[in-house]
């Protein structure tokens, strides 16, 4: 048993004397000592194997993952949005236009409502042509110059409603913000054969048009508050629109630019204050609003808006058009 344990203990040293003599002298004897006493290289333990299951932190500022629908995760119905409501102006009253002096289209004619009593009267002075010579003006005062007693119609389209009693030219007057649309109740054209007059008393009579160019910032502004009410009423009334009824709604609508461009192009000076399409406008949405069931009498969105801040004016490299002396370039 000695001599084998001793040749295995020789075989032993036989192969490490091998392996070492397969290496740099050096390097031989540095790794010889190392084993020896357990130093350097042959003390340091061999890493420990990496965990498992750990999960990867995603990176900074990335969304975590939601839940993958039909994995668990938790489904909620969502809240049927609340159906949409109509927008209401601010409806105006008669006192507003009683005592002022409103042209036909701005231009001719006159028309000044006044109260009396529990109601209102009209004086009008209605503007036309000779029916002898249609190229010469005429007028003709309507009840001959005296008050003509106005009948009150409502509020069927919203706004307050008055219809005239004189025979020869029966009209219905809408009352609007500071302004009266007039519709001739029966021939468009009023005749008064004994004036030799024909007159045509159908369209906005307002404020003169030297009275509105200084406002036309504040009717633009408001003009677009009216153009929303009315698209926003137009919206609503499509909605609750059943079958056939929604083709008739449409084509309205689709006339209503029409139509105001009708009626404003011979307002004078439409172009550089726009005051009949604004009154045009808001008489529309009111009435739609109307139409729809809503409470005139409580608005649910003002007729104004704020201002439109102006825009500066680009600077102009080498020259300042605003200082004094200076040539405004851009208002020529």
């Amino acid at each position: 048993m000695a001599t084998g344990l001793m040749h295995s203990n020789v075989s032993a040293s036989f192969a490490l004397a091998c392996l070492l003599a397969l290496l740099p002298v050096e390097a031989r004897a540095q790794n010889f000592f190392e084993e020896l006493f357990g130093i350097g290289r042959a003390a340091k333990p061999a890493p420990p194997p990496p965990p498992r299951n750990v999960p990867v932190q995603p990176p900074a500022g990335l969304p975590e993952p939601g839940p993958v629908p039909g994995e668990g995760a938790e489904t909620r119905p969502s809240t049927p949005a609340p159906p949409r409501q109509p927008v209401v102006l601010k409806v105006p009253t008669e006192d507003n236009v009683a005592g002022q002096d409103l042209l036909l289209n701005g231009l001719n004619g006159s028309l000044k409502i006044e109260k009396a009593g529990g109601g209102y009267t009209a004086v009008m002075t209605l503007p036309g042509t000779k029916v002898s010579q249609p190229t010469e003006a005429c007028s003709v005062k309507l009840n001959t110059g005296k008050p003509v007693p106005l009948t009150t119609e409502g509020r069927a389209l919203g706004v307050s409603r008055f219809s005239t009693t004189a025979p020869e030219c029966p009209l219905r007057l809408d009352v609007l913000e500071g302004s009266v649309l007039a519709t001739s109740l029966g021939d468009k054209v009023c005749t008064f054969t004994a004036q030799d007059c024909a007159t045509t008393p159908n369209g906005l009579w307002g404020p003169g048009a030297a009275s509105l160019i200084s406002q036309a910032g504040e009717f633009d502004t408001a003009r677009g508050v009216a153009d929303k009410a009315v698209r926003d009423n137009f919206k609503v009334m499509t909605q609750r629109a059943r079958g056939g009824d929604l083709r008739p709604i449409v084509q309205e609508q689709a006339a209503f630019s029409s139509d105001r461009e009708q009626a404003c192009r011979t307002y004078a000076r439409e172009g550089a204050h726009g005051y009949c399409h604004l009154r045009y406008t808001e008489a529309r949405a009111i009435g739609l609003a109307a139409r729809l069931g809503a409470n005139v009498a409580s608005p649910t969105a003002a007729n104004t808006a704020p201002p439109r801040p102006r825009r500066p004016k680009p600077a102009v490299e080498g020259t300042n058009p605003d200082a004094p002396g200076g040539d405004p370039f851009f208002e020529r």
